[in-house]
């Protein structure tokens, strides 16, 4: 294939209360504990955090409403400054922070024909001489900040500059008494562009004002063993270091942090996995007639794993307790015809099921792969998204009621209140962005007994589905259908952008579909990065009607519209966002170019590269990536280059810990969680789930004071969807 003469660059939860009980708390926030509502005040209650910096807020704790207190005391430093060290100015260290005691002498302001020319400050001390050097100052700022003949104590980097002591632009200028006050060490918060070091400091200064006194919610016998110091000790000690090994994650105090985290969700994980525990009456098993008929209609064999698979669900949808398995394969192994088949199993006995997917495309492309072996088999199926409105969606819900819908396939819309089932036995969630505790709950609770089946289409190392899931029952999808070809993937600079265009255009004129990844809708002020509209503009000027464009930001139907023209070959160059990264179908497409692919997370990359080599024909994925590299990124490609296997690519992910980690979230660190960490925390995750087990044997209901304390826990760390869970039947 013509692409392929470029060559590598060598430098490279289920649940169900009473229906009744579920729809009288609509959000169990309702109860949260009033003490701490002071930490879910909105971060712009802070002095000095307005509508602009609310913005950069939410971006950095990636949040899409106005962040709380609770959410910045959260984000934890990355590293500190020490500004202990205190030299004489003859005695500074180029290339070390310092803090000096010095005498202002004398400015020489910006000249003003020449505007980039710095201000300089001339001061000194008994042993010689420094001069502090300030780029586009405000006129009469730094005359304010320095008066000629005051002593001030000045804190930032030395360097030598024509054998002169400098500091350019000091971190801290400080008076007598403002030295009193100034910390010895300094930390450092991830950022994003726009927001200063400086304000994310004071805010997280008055947000630690405003932190309520705590219940302890950890078992003194835990407390004594970890040598756990209380929460507000650690909160403060990491966000106000003492010595340099207060913001080690595996010092105390972050390792405190990181034990509650852990505690909460392991928590939240029992509470369900009670609920689902009880006894579950009139199970949903057939007699297996509907699923060979499916069997019967499908184009291929099913893999050993996947006879596999569907054999345990059998199993499970027969046992006097509800299923909860999780269903996990790699891109194209087949998980909706599992879930067709439990779907059958069961209608056998006149019963309903339903598929919740996150995103309307990936609840299409299930539909579109069910529908035809359904009607084979006598199968009612529908769909129900945000686009069904008017007599179409009062059609649909009037057949669902009155049981002439055995699956219903959606998104959220099938937790809204008006969508009654008749006789609802099973929910295939699937997870591919995760849905929270709440959404299962809403859906689960449209039936008796639900057994849920949960899929996910990128692999979870066993390490990580303990964490995340808890007690699951796991099956594992691990070949991929017969006749799929391997996929060429090759790492490619982008300063060879014009050698890839030229690629793409000889594929185009050979009849190749092509695919071209972005990372951003649209170009932004504060991310130097590809963006879709950008490229869709440069691409059509070159190949002209050839070329198409997807994101996020369009409406349904004319995504759909535009993946139709794609699939029928009336376009050959799909420009599109990461929208295409789950749920699209198109065997023919067999080429793929991910712009920027230094800032997507492996299991991502994964995700997208599964969109080619679906077919019979061999595929090709060119990784464009910005030089130069960092070590992170460097071995992120390094990885998706040398395999096609989900399972060892969610393994290295896990070691990796990258933005994009093994279930999607970009962040560092284990999956759903914030503060602990994979490599650091692992012997406390199951310290966690041993605490939260003997909770809820000797305090299931969470009663009392310790109970009202691991309620707070809950609420703190957003696992308190579980809690209506507590009693209901």
């Amino acid at each position: 294939m013509s692409v392929a003469v470029l060559a590598l660059h060598s430098r490279q939860n289920a649940f169900k209360p009473s229906q009744i009980e579920y729809r009288s708390i609509p959000s169990s926030r309702v109860m949260r504990p009033a003490l701490l509502n002071p930490l879910f005040a909105p971060v712009t209650s802070l002095s000095g955090v307005g509508p602009k910096q609310d913005k950069l807020f939410r971006y950095l704790l990636g949040r899409d409403e106005t962040p709380r207190l609770v959410d910045l005391l959260l984000h934890l430093p990355a590293s500190v400054i020490d500004r202990r060290a205190r030299p004489k100015i003859r005695d500074a260290v180029p290339g070390t922070v310092v803090t000096l005691e010095v005498t202002v002498d004398r400015h020489r302001p910006t000249p003003g024909r020449n505007p980039r020319a710095p201000h300089l400050v001339y001061a000194s001390d008994e042993t010689g001489d420094v001069v502090l050097t300030y780029f586009r100052a405000q006129p009469g700022y730094v005359e304010k900040l320095l008066p000629v003949g005051s002593k001030r104590y000045v804190s930032g980097t030395a360097q030598m500059y024509d054998g002169t002591l400098q500091i350019t632009h000091p971190d801290r200028v400080v008076d007598e008494a403002g030295f009193a006050k100034l910390s010895g060490i300094d930390p450092v918060y991830p950022l994003t562009e726009g927001l200063a070091l400086g304000s994310l400091r004071r805010a997280m200064a008055q947000a630690l004002q405003k932190l309520p006194d705590l219940p302890e919610w950890i078992s003194p016998e835990v407390i004594r063993r970890c040598k756990f110091p209380d929460i507000a000790e650690a909160l403060n000690r990491v966000h106000m270091p003492v010595e340099l090994t207060d913001i080690l994650p595996d010092g105390p105090f972050w390792s405190r942090l990181a034990f509650d985290e852990l505690l909460a969700g392991q928590l939240a994980l029992a509470l369900v996995r009670a609920q689902l525990r009880r006894p579950a009456g009139e199970r949903h098993a057939g007699d297996g007639q509907l699923r060979k008929k499916i069997i019967d209609a499908l184009p291929y064999a099913l893999t050993t794993s996947q006879q596999e698979a569907s054999a345990a669900i059998s199993n499970d949808l027969s046992q006097p307790v509800r299923m909860l398995r999780l269903l996990q394969g790699d891109v194209g192994s087949g998980k909706t015809v599992v879930a067709l088949l439990a779907a059958a199993a069961v209608t056998e006995v006149g019963k309903q099921a339903a598929l919740m997917a996150p995103t309307e495309i990936l609840a299409r492309q299930h539909i579109k792969t069910i529908t035809p072996l359904a009607e084979r088999a006598g199968l009612r199926v529908a769909i129900l998204t945000g686009r069904e409105k008017g007599k179409e969606r009062r059609d649909i819900l009037a057949r669902l009621a009155a049981g002439e819908i055995d699956f219903l396939v959606g998104t959220h819309a099938l937790i809204q209140d008006d969508v009654v089932f008749k006789a609802l036995a099973l929910a295939v969630v699937d997870e591919q962005h995760r849905f929270g505790v709440r959404e299962r709950l809403a859906l689960t609770a449209k039936g008796e007994a639900v057994d849920v089946l949960v899929l996910s289409a990128t692999p979870i190392p066993r390490t990580l589905v303990l964490t995340y899931f808890g007690d699951m029952d796991v099956s594992e999808l691990r070949e991929k259908p017969a006749g799929r070809q391997p996929i060429d993937t090759r790492a490619v600079p982008t300063s060879r952008l014009s050698e890839v265009m030229d690629a793409v255009g000889r594929a185009l004129s050979a009849g190749k579909l092509v695919y071209w990844i972005c990372p951003l809708v649209e170009e932004s002020e504060t991310v130097n990065l590809a963006d879709a509209e950008a490229r869709f503009d440069s691409l059509k000027a070159r190949f002209g009607d050839q070329v198409g464009l997807v994101h996020g930001k369009m409406r349904g139907t004319e995504k759909d519209r535009v993946m139709a023209q794609f699939a029928a070959r009336e376009i050959g160059l799909l420009v599109a966002t990461t929208v295409v990264e789950v749920g699209v179908d198109v065997p023919a497409a067999t080429i793929m170019v991910i712009e920027n692919a230094e800032r997507f997370g492996l299991a991502q990359l994964h995700q997208l590269r599964g969109r080619i080599g679906r077919g019979s024909e061999a595929s090709t994925c060119l990784l464009l990536y910005k030089e130069p590299l960092n070590e992170m990124s460097t071995a992120r490609l390094k990885v998706i280059r040398e395999t096609t296997d989900g399972f060892r690519i969610a393994e290295e992910d896990l070691k990796l810990r990258g933005e994009g980690d093994v279930l999607g979230v970009r962040q560092s660190g284990l999956p759903g969680y914030r503060i602990a960490r994979s490599d650091v925390h692992a012997q406390l995750i199951t310290q966690a789930r041993d605490e939260a087990l003997r909770i809820m044997k000797d305090n299931p209901k969470l009663a009392g004071a310790r109970g009202a304390a691991l309620r707070c826990l809950l609420y703190l760390f957003e696992r308190d969807e579980a809690l209506p869970l507590i009693g209901a039947g």
